[in-house]
Protein backbone atom coordinates (compact mmCIF):
# COMPACT_ATOMS: atom_id res chain seq x y z
CA UNK A 1 0.00 0.00 0.00
CA UNK A 2 2.67 1.88 0.90
CA UNK A 3 4.37 1.76 -2.55
CA UNK A 4 1.12 2.91 -4.32
CA UNK A 5 0.61 5.81 -2.20
CA UNK A 6 4.24 7.03 -3.30
CA UNK A 7 3.60 5.95 -7.01
CA UNK A 8 0.84 8.16 -7.17
CA UNK A 9 2.28 10.53 -5.04
CA UNK A 10 5.06 11.11 -7.71
CA UNK A 11 2.26 10.74 -10.91
CA UNK A 12 0.23 13.30 -9.26
CA UNK A 13 3.20 15.98 -10.06
CA UNK A 14 4.16 15.04 -13.27
CA UNK A 15 0.61 14.43 -14.53
CA UNK A 16 0.70 18.22 -13.06
CA UNK A 17 3.99 19.32 -14.96
CA UNK A 18 2.75 17.81 -18.34
CA UNK A 19 -0.34 20.10 -17.86
CA UNK A 20 1.76 23.31 -16.74
CA UNK A 21 4.88 23.00 -19.00
CA UNK A 22 6.23 22.98 -22.16
CA UNK A 23 7.85 19.38 -23.78
CA UNK A 24 11.59 20.66 -24.27
CA UNK A 25 12.52 19.38 -27.17
CA UNK A 26 16.87 19.58 -26.41
CA UNK A 27 15.86 17.57 -23.20
CA UNK A 28 16.89 14.12 -22.63
CA UNK A 29 16.24 11.99 -19.02
CA UNK A 30 18.21 8.98 -18.19
CA UNK A 31 16.34 7.34 -15.68
CA UNK A 32 17.98 4.88 -13.60
CA UNK A 33 16.70 2.81 -10.45
CA UNK A 34 19.25 -0.20 -11.78
CA UNK A 35 22.42 1.22 -12.13
CA UNK A 36 23.94 4.17 -9.87
CA UNK A 37 27.20 4.27 -11.68
CA UNK A 38 26.20 4.22 -14.78
CA UNK A 39 28.76 1.29 -16.12
CA UNK A 40 26.08 0.09 -18.61
CA UNK A 41 24.07 1.41 -21.84
CA UNK A 42 22.44 4.00 -20.60
CA UNK A 43 25.97 5.39 -19.22
CA UNK A 44 27.15 4.53 -22.96
CA UNK A 45 24.43 6.56 -24.67
CA UNK A 46 24.57 9.27 -21.86
CA UNK A 47 28.67 10.01 -22.49
CA UNK A 48 27.90 9.38 -26.53
CA UNK A 49 25.36 11.98 -26.69
CA UNK A 50 27.42 14.88 -24.89
CA UNK A 51 30.35 14.05 -26.88
CA UNK A 52 27.85 14.22 -30.27
CA UNK A 53 24.77 16.57 -29.15
CA UNK A 54 26.20 19.16 -26.84
CA UNK A 55 23.19 21.26 -27.49
CA UNK A 56 21.08 18.46 -25.95
CA UNK A 57 20.04 18.92 -22.22
CA UNK A 58 20.29 16.07 -19.90
CA UNK A 59 19.07 15.15 -16.30
CA UNK A 60 19.04 12.34 -14.46
CA UNK A 61 17.05 10.79 -12.26
CA UNK A 62 18.30 7.46 -9.96
CA UNK A 63 17.53 5.54 -6.75
CA UNK A 64 20.19 8.20 -4.88
CA UNK A 65 16.84 10.31 -5.25
CA UNK A 66 14.98 8.06 -3.19
CA UNK A 67 16.79 8.18 -0.26
CA UNK A 68 14.93 8.78 2.98
CA UNK A 69 18.08 10.01 4.71
CA UNK A 70 18.05 12.93 1.80
CA UNK A 71 14.48 14.92 2.73
CA UNK A 72 15.66 17.49 0.20
CA UNK A 73 16.97 15.28 -2.25
CA UNK A 74 13.69 13.40 -1.99
CA UNK A 75 11.35 16.48 -2.25
CA UNK A 76 13.08 17.09 -4.44
CA UNK A 77 12.28 13.89 -6.67
CA UNK A 78 8.79 14.61 -6.14
CA UNK A 79 8.41 18.12 -6.88
CA UNK A 80 11.79 18.67 -9.69
CA UNK A 81 12.43 15.43 -11.00
CA UNK A 82 9.05 14.64 -11.49
CA UNK A 83 9.06 18.10 -13.70
CA UNK A 84 12.17 17.04 -15.58
CA UNK A 85 11.07 13.79 -17.16
CA UNK A 86 7.75 15.59 -17.67
CA UNK A 87 9.36 17.91 -20.01
CA UNK A 88 12.07 15.81 -21.75
CA UNK A 89 11.31 15.12 -25.26
CA UNK A 90 13.51 11.83 -25.03
CA UNK A 91 13.80 9.43 -22.04
CA UNK A 92 15.75 6.37 -21.78
CA UNK A 93 15.67 4.17 -18.87
CA UNK A 94 17.83 0.83 -17.62
CA UNK A 95 15.32 -0.93 -15.92
CA UNK A 96 11.39 -0.83 -15.01
CA UNK A 97 10.32 2.14 -12.88
CA UNK A 98 6.63 1.05 -11.75
CA UNK A 99 5.09 4.48 -11.31
CA UNK A 100 5.16 4.69 -15.30
CA UNK A 101 2.31 3.17 -16.10
CA UNK A 102 0.57 6.38 -13.86
CA UNK A 103 2.45 8.79 -15.71
CA UNK A 104 0.50 10.64 -19.03
CA UNK A 105 3.97 11.47 -20.97
CA UNK A 106 2.96 14.24 -23.74
CA UNK A 107 2.35 12.52 -27.29
CA UNK A 108 5.40 13.77 -28.51
CA UNK A 109 7.37 11.90 -25.89
CA UNK A 110 10.29 9.10 -26.71
CA UNK A 111 9.96 6.86 -24.43
CA UNK A 112 13.17 3.66 -24.69
CA UNK A 113 13.86 1.06 -22.85
CA UNK A 114 18.29 0.19 -23.08
CA UNK A 115 18.33 -2.56 -20.26
CA UNK A 116 20.81 -3.37 -18.29
CA UNK A 117 22.06 -6.92 -19.71
CA UNK A 118 22.27 -7.90 -22.96
CA UNK A 119 21.02 -10.63 -25.20
CA UNK A 120 19.11 -13.51 -23.96
CA UNK A 121 20.17 -16.04 -21.03
CA UNK A 122 18.26 -15.87 -17.70
CA UNK A 123 14.21 -15.67 -18.26
CA UNK A 124 13.31 -11.70 -17.47
CA UNK A 125 10.39 -9.56 -17.38
CA UNK A 126 6.97 -11.16 -18.91
CA UNK A 127 8.77 -14.37 -19.11
CA UNK A 128 8.71 -14.93 -15.38
CA UNK A 129 5.67 -15.82 -12.79
CA UNK A 130 5.21 -12.26 -10.57
CA UNK A 131 2.49 -11.17 -8.12
CA UNK A 132 -0.56 -9.79 -9.83
CA UNK A 133 0.17 -6.57 -8.41
CA UNK A 134 4.03 -6.74 -9.96
CA UNK A 135 2.75 -7.75 -13.33
CA UNK A 136 -0.16 -5.02 -13.48
CA UNK A 137 2.66 -2.22 -12.43
CA UNK A 138 4.86 -3.91 -15.02
CA UNK A 139 2.73 -4.23 -17.72
CA UNK A 140 0.83 -0.48 -17.64
CA UNK A 141 4.24 0.94 -17.66
CA UNK A 142 5.35 -0.93 -20.50
CA UNK A 143 2.53 0.62 -22.21
CA UNK A 144 4.08 3.70 -22.00
CA UNK A 145 7.05 2.85 -24.18
CA UNK A 146 8.11 3.42 -27.87
CA UNK A 147 11.16 1.68 -27.98
CA UNK A 148 13.36 -1.36 -26.78
CA UNK A 149 16.90 -1.97 -27.47
CA UNK A 150 18.45 -5.01 -27.59
CA UNK A 151 22.09 -6.76 -28.43
CA UNK A 152 21.28 -8.70 -31.17
CA UNK A 153 18.44 -9.56 -33.76
CA UNK A 154 18.74 -12.92 -32.66
CA UNK A 155 16.78 -12.28 -29.42
CA UNK A 156 14.76 -9.65 -30.81
CA UNK A 157 11.39 -11.63 -30.59
CA UNK A 158 12.98 -12.65 -26.83
CA UNK A 159 12.68 -9.25 -26.01
CA UNK A 160 9.01 -8.46 -27.55
CA UNK A 161 7.84 -11.10 -25.51
CA UNK A 162 9.38 -9.88 -22.09
CA UNK A 163 8.37 -6.35 -22.37
CA UNK A 164 5.34 -7.00 -23.82
CA UNK A 165 5.45 -4.84 -26.96
CA UNK A 166 5.11 -5.34 -30.84
CA UNK A 167 8.08 -6.47 -32.23
CA UNK A 168 8.42 -3.72 -34.33
CA UNK A 169 9.27 -1.61 -31.23
CA UNK A 170 12.34 -3.46 -30.72
CA UNK A 171 15.28 -2.53 -32.19
CA UNK A 172 18.34 -4.74 -32.49
CA UNK A 173 21.25 -1.85 -32.24
CA UNK A 174 23.62 -3.62 -30.09
CA UNK A 175 24.86 -3.31 -26.80
CA UNK A 176 26.02 0.69 -25.97
CA UNK A 177 27.63 -0.83 -22.98
CA UNK A 178 30.01 -2.82 -25.15
CA UNK A 179 31.42 -0.27 -27.34
CA UNK A 180 33.62 0.54 -23.69
CA UNK A 181 34.97 -3.12 -24.03
CA UNK A 182 36.33 -2.65 -27.81
CA UNK A 183 38.59 0.30 -26.60
CA UNK A 184 42.66 -0.30 -26.29
CA UNK A 185 42.57 2.62 -24.19
CA UNK A 186 40.57 1.57 -21.84
CA UNK A 187 41.95 -2.16 -21.61
CA UNK A 188 45.11 -0.33 -20.85
CA UNK A 189 43.59 2.02 -18.24
CA UNK A 190 41.65 -0.76 -16.55
CA UNK A 191 44.95 -3.05 -16.29
CA UNK A 192 46.71 0.14 -14.65
CA UNK A 193 44.05 0.88 -12.06
CA UNK A 194 43.66 -2.90 -10.79
CA UNK A 195 47.19 -3.75 -10.68
CA UNK A 196 47.66 0.14 -9.08
CA UNK A 197 44.24 -1.76 -6.34
CA UNK A 198 45.91 -5.17 -6.39
CA UNK A 199 49.76 -5.14 -7.00
CA UNK A 200 49.96 -8.75 -5.64
CA UNK A 201 47.90 -9.69 -9.08
CA UNK A 202 51.46 -7.95 -10.91
CA UNK A 203 52.46 -10.81 -13.68
CA UNK A 204 50.00 -13.44 -13.27
CA UNK A 205 47.05 -14.18 -15.00
CA UNK A 206 43.51 -13.74 -13.45
CA UNK A 207 40.55 -15.44 -13.00
CA UNK A 208 37.53 -13.84 -11.80
CA UNK A 209 34.56 -15.83 -9.81
CA UNK A 210 31.45 -13.80 -10.20
CA UNK A 211 28.39 -16.33 -8.99
CA UNK A 212 24.76 -15.23 -9.00
CA UNK A 213 22.95 -14.95 -5.34
CA UNK A 214 20.14 -17.41 -4.82
CA UNK A 215 16.45 -17.30 -3.28
CA UNK A 216 17.28 -17.68 0.68
CA UNK A 217 20.63 -17.14 3.26
CA UNK A 218 21.27 -20.95 3.17
CA UNK A 219 21.75 -21.10 -0.22
CA UNK A 220 23.69 -17.91 -0.69
CA UNK A 221 25.99 -19.06 2.08
CA UNK A 222 26.61 -22.44 0.20
CA UNK A 223 28.28 -20.19 -3.02
CA UNK A 224 31.34 -20.01 -1.27
CA UNK A 225 31.02 -23.43 0.49
CA UNK A 226 30.67 -24.90 -2.89
CA UNK A 227 33.55 -22.96 -4.48
CA UNK A 228 36.93 -23.67 -1.92
CA UNK A 229 39.37 -20.83 -2.73
CA UNK A 230 41.48 -22.40 -0.75
CA UNK A 231 41.77 -25.30 -2.83
CA UNK A 232 41.72 -23.20 -6.17
CA UNK A 233 44.24 -21.11 -5.14
CA UNK A 234 46.60 -23.62 -4.02
CA UNK A 235 46.24 -25.37 -7.24
CA UNK A 236 46.58 -22.44 -9.50
CA UNK A 237 48.08 -20.02 -7.49
CA UNK A 238 51.39 -19.87 -9.30
CA UNK A 239 50.12 -18.89 -12.38
CA UNK A 240 46.49 -17.58 -11.83
CA UNK A 241 45.30 -14.82 -9.04
CA UNK A 242 41.82 -15.25 -7.86
CA UNK A 243 39.21 -12.48 -7.80
CA UNK A 244 35.75 -12.94 -6.07
CA UNK A 245 33.11 -10.60 -6.73
CA UNK A 246 29.96 -11.69 -5.19
CA UNK A 247 26.43 -10.17 -5.44
CA UNK A 248 25.80 -7.59 -2.65
CA UNK A 249 22.84 -10.29 -0.80
CA UNK A 250 25.71 -12.65 -0.92
CA UNK A 251 28.65 -10.64 0.32
CA UNK A 252 26.41 -9.43 3.74
CA UNK A 253 26.92 -13.06 4.95
CA UNK A 254 30.31 -14.05 3.43
CA UNK A 255 33.61 -13.72 4.10
CA UNK A 256 36.31 -13.80 1.38
CA UNK A 257 39.46 -15.62 1.94
CA UNK A 258 42.27 -17.13 -0.15
CA UNK A 259 41.42 -14.98 -2.92
CA UNK A 260 41.08 -10.86 -3.51
CA UNK A 261 37.55 -9.74 -2.82
CA UNK A 262 36.55 -7.25 -5.32
CA UNK A 263 32.62 -7.33 -4.50
CA UNK A 264 33.15 -3.09 -3.71
CA UNK A 265 34.68 -3.02 -7.02
CA UNK A 266 31.19 -1.54 -9.57
CA UNK A 267 32.45 -1.74 -12.62
CA UNK A 268 32.16 -4.75 -14.01
CA UNK A 269 33.37 -3.60 -17.48
CA UNK A 270 36.76 -3.04 -16.02
CA UNK A 271 36.86 -6.47 -14.27
CA UNK A 272 36.18 -8.38 -18.04
CA UNK A 273 38.61 -5.83 -19.73
CA UNK A 274 41.38 -6.93 -16.69
CA UNK A 275 40.38 -10.58 -16.03
CA UNK A 276 41.49 -13.47 -18.34
CA UNK A 277 39.22 -16.52 -17.28
CA UNK A 278 35.86 -16.04 -16.17
CA UNK A 279 34.15 -18.47 -13.38
CA UNK A 280 29.90 -18.14 -12.83
CA UNK A 281 27.09 -19.73 -12.49
CA UNK A 282 24.03 -17.93 -14.25
CA UNK A 283 25.08 -14.57 -14.45
CA UNK A 284 24.78 -12.13 -17.57
CA UNK A 285 28.25 -11.00 -17.07
CA UNK A 286 29.19 -14.09 -18.78
CA UNK A 287 28.08 -12.35 -22.05
CA UNK A 288 30.73 -9.41 -21.61
CA UNK A 289 33.36 -12.51 -21.42
CA UNK A 290 31.97 -14.30 -24.83
CA UNK A 291 32.20 -10.50 -26.73
CA UNK A 292 35.86 -10.14 -25.77
CA UNK A 293 36.59 -14.15 -26.84
CA UNK A 294 37.43 -14.78 -23.40
CA UNK A 295 36.92 -18.37 -21.75
CA UNK A 296 34.12 -18.60 -19.21
CA UNK A 297 33.61 -21.71 -16.73
CA UNK A 298 30.53 -22.29 -15.63
CA UNK A 299 30.37 -23.67 -12.24
CA UNK A 300 26.32 -24.57 -11.97
CA UNK A 301 26.65 -27.43 -8.69
CA UNK A 302 23.01 -26.40 -8.33
CA UNK A 303 22.08 -26.54 -11.69
CA UNK A 304 18.51 -28.87 -11.61
CA UNK A 305 17.42 -26.63 -8.50
CA UNK A 306 18.04 -23.61 -9.72
CA UNK A 307 16.53 -24.13 -13.26
CA UNK A 308 13.42 -24.97 -11.52
CA UNK A 309 13.18 -21.87 -10.23
CA UNK A 310 14.36 -19.71 -12.45
CA UNK A 311 14.47 -21.02 -16.30
CA UNK A 312 16.60 -19.87 -19.15
CA UNK A 313 15.49 -19.44 -22.47
CA UNK A 314 17.79 -22.51 -24.30
CA UNK A 315 18.65 -25.56 -22.90
CA UNK A 316 21.15 -24.59 -20.21
CA UNK A 317 24.38 -26.95 -21.32
CA UNK A 318 24.04 -26.95 -24.76
CA UNK A 319 23.71 -22.75 -24.60
CA UNK A 320 26.57 -21.57 -22.39
CA UNK A 321 29.83 -20.81 -24.28
CA UNK A 322 31.76 -23.13 -22.12
CA UNK A 323 32.59 -26.15 -20.09
CA UNK A 324 30.25 -26.67 -17.15
CA UNK A 325 31.86 -27.63 -13.54
CA UNK A 326 30.06 -29.48 -10.60
CA UNK A 327 32.87 -29.36 -8.59
CA UNK A 328 35.67 -26.57 -7.78
CA UNK A 329 38.07 -29.92 -8.93
CA UNK A 330 36.22 -29.28 -12.35
CA UNK A 331 36.42 -25.80 -12.39
CA UNK A 332 40.33 -26.09 -12.10
CA UNK A 333 41.01 -28.85 -14.63
CA UNK A 334 38.40 -26.29 -16.93
CA UNK A 335 40.32 -23.32 -16.55
CA UNK A 336 43.54 -25.34 -17.99
CA UNK A 337 41.84 -26.71 -20.99
CA UNK A 338 42.16 -24.84 -24.55
CA UNK A 339 39.12 -22.21 -25.05
CA UNK A 340 36.29 -23.46 -27.68
CA UNK A 341 36.45 -20.96 -30.13
CA UNK A 342 33.72 -22.07 -32.30
CA UNK A 343 31.06 -22.50 -29.12
CA UNK A 344 31.32 -19.23 -28.24
CA UNK A 345 31.05 -18.35 -31.48
CA UNK A 346 27.86 -19.93 -31.95
CA UNK A 347 26.84 -17.74 -28.43
CA UNK A 348 28.34 -14.63 -29.76
CA UNK A 349 26.27 -14.74 -33.19
CA UNK A 350 22.95 -15.54 -30.89
CA UNK A 351 23.19 -12.81 -28.68
CA UNK A 352 24.58 -9.96 -30.45
CA UNK A 353 24.65 -8.50 -34.67
CA UNK A 354 27.71 -5.84 -33.92
CA UNK A 355 30.69 -6.21 -33.12
CA UNK A 356 32.15 -2.67 -33.41
CA UNK A 357 32.47 0.48 -30.93
CA UNK A 358 29.36 2.66 -32.36
CA UNK A 359 26.19 0.54 -31.16
CA UNK A 360 25.30 3.87 -28.58
CA UNK A 361 25.97 6.36 -32.16
CA UNK A 362 23.62 3.98 -33.88
CA UNK A 363 20.76 4.53 -30.91
CA UNK A 364 21.20 8.10 -30.76
CA UNK A 365 21.25 8.41 -35.05
CA UNK A 366 18.32 6.04 -34.49
CA UNK A 367 15.82 7.51 -31.67
CA UNK A 368 17.47 11.39 -31.40
CA UNK A 369 15.97 13.51 -34.11
CA UNK A 370 18.62 15.89 -35.59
Amino acid sequence: MMKEFFYSLYAFFFNLSVRLFRLKKNRVCFLSMHNEGFCDSLGSVCQKLKETRPDMETVFITREDLSVKNPLRLLSFFLVKSMLLATSQYVFLNDNFMPMGKLNFKKEAVITQLWHAEGAFKKFGFHIKQPESVRRAESEANKKLTWVVCSGEGVRDIYAGAFGVERAQVLALGAPRCDYLLSGENRENARSELEKLFPGVKGKKVVLYAPTFRDTKEENLEILRRFDTKKFSDTLGEEYALFVKLHPQVHENCTVTDAVDVTEYDDVRKLALFCDVLITDYSSICMDFSFLDKKTVFFAYDLEEYTAKRDFYFDYKNYVPGRIARTVEECVEAVKVEFDIERNRRFKEMNFSFFDDKSAERVIDTIIKK
